[in-house]
């Protein structure tokens, strides 16, 4: 041996642990940090919470007449938070969602009744209309880099000043004409507007079709490439494009379902009230943007489902509805909204550091 060569110390290896010998509270801490980083977690629970309050406090939410008033407030605001919450995932956001649902509903009505054409002629050029808009935010914001804040705000003061300007010229006044008599009306209010009984309550459409949506969105975002897509160019654009993401046509059909949302909302609108007013829909965005917020969507993009604004919508409808049947003053919904986004952002905040945290 030489002299140089030295001998080595033992290394003692501890023993593997049996499958017997796991440490019970790093399982349950790993299964917990999975549970809270879900995004709809935090909103199910204060959803929950704001359920048994209204069942306490107000004794008429306990009928079932005024359950489905609440499904079907919160339907409507449900049916938009959808996209608008994959248009989030995907980094982006809309404030001209609001005026572009009455936007489809002028069309709609405007072109039938002056056209003496069957309603379905309406919906259709609507519904085209819709999805141009959509495309339009998205092709400007892709192409010039601006932020959405701004190419959106631009849209919502253009569709806002449109509805007002070319409603007056066409009819003379602030609301389009009833048009319950025209041909196709009731084939189109069964699919947008009609109800049905469910054990003597009577129970809006828009409660299945956003129930419906909300499956499809969920499958998309967990089950498809598309899904993947999204996910992709919220977290990191200039990474998703690296990789191969087509980021310009995601974000492009982002703002188009946004405006498929929008027309549908407004087709339900038109074909519940058979007319409607023009300056309607300043506002909305933000409570669309607001029930996907709550629902546990970030505003940086790159994080959220599609269940989480189903809750964070029905949080919308009982509070809305519940605060009247509380028999309270309604200004009070505004500072409910006000806490719940606030809370709602706190909570989303705390589960992101809880299931990032070592």
């Amino acid at each position: 041996m030489s002299m140089t060569q030295q001998a080595e110390p033992a290394v003692t290896t501890p023993p593997a642990p049996g499958p017997g010998k796991t440490d019970g509270r790093t399982t349950q801490r790993t299964g917990m940090v999975r549970l809270l980083a879900r995004p709809e977690v935090g909103v199910l629970l204060g959803a929950a919470a704001v359920y048994v309050f209204f069942v306490v406090t107000a004794a008429p939410v306990r009928d079932g007449s005024s359950m489905a008033n609440v499904l079907y407030q919160a339907s409507t605001i449900g049916i938009m938070a959808l996209p608008v919450a994959l248009l989030m995932i995907g980094g982006e956001f809309d404030l001209s969602a609001g005026v572009a649902v009455v936007t489809s509903a002028l069309t709609a009505s405007m072109l039938c009744y002056q056209l003496t054409a069957n309603v379905w002629v309406g919906v259709i050029v609507a519904l085209a209309v819709s999805l141009a808009v959509g495309a339009f935010n998205g092709w400007v914001l892709v192409k010039t880099g601006l932020p959405s804040f701004l190419v959106t705000l631009a849209t919502f003061l253009v569709l806002q000043g449109v509805n007002l300007a070319v409603t007056k010229l066409v009819t003379g006044n602030v609301a389009t004409d009833d048009i319950s008599d025209m041909d196709g009306f009731d084939q189109a209010k069964a699919l947008f507007a009609s109800s049905f009984d469910v054990g003597g309550v009577e129970v809006k459409i828009t409660v299945v079709w956003w129930l419906v949506f909300a499956a499809l969105a969920t499958w998309v975002l967990l089950r498809t490439k598309y899904g993947n897509w999204i996910f992709a160019v919220g977290g990191s654009q200039e990474s998703a494009r690296a990789v191969g993401v087509p980021v310009t046509f995601t974000k492009i059909t982002l703002f188009m379902l946004v405006g498929f949302g929008a027309w549908f909302v407004g087709m339900h609108q038109l074909f519940s009230f058979n007319t409607v007013q023009s300056g309607e829909g300043v506002g909305q965005e933000l409570i669309y943007i607001a029930a996907a917020v709550i629902g546990g969507c970030l505003l940086t993009g790159g994080y959220g489902s599609a269940i989480g604004p189903v809750f964070g919508a029905f949080m919308f409808g009982m509070v809305n509805q519940g605060i009247v049947y509380a028999g309270w003053n309604p200004d009070w919904f505004k500072a409910f909204l006000g806490v719940m986004l606030l809370g709602a952002t706190l909570i989303n905040l705390w589960v992101r550091r809880a299931a990032t945290r070592r």
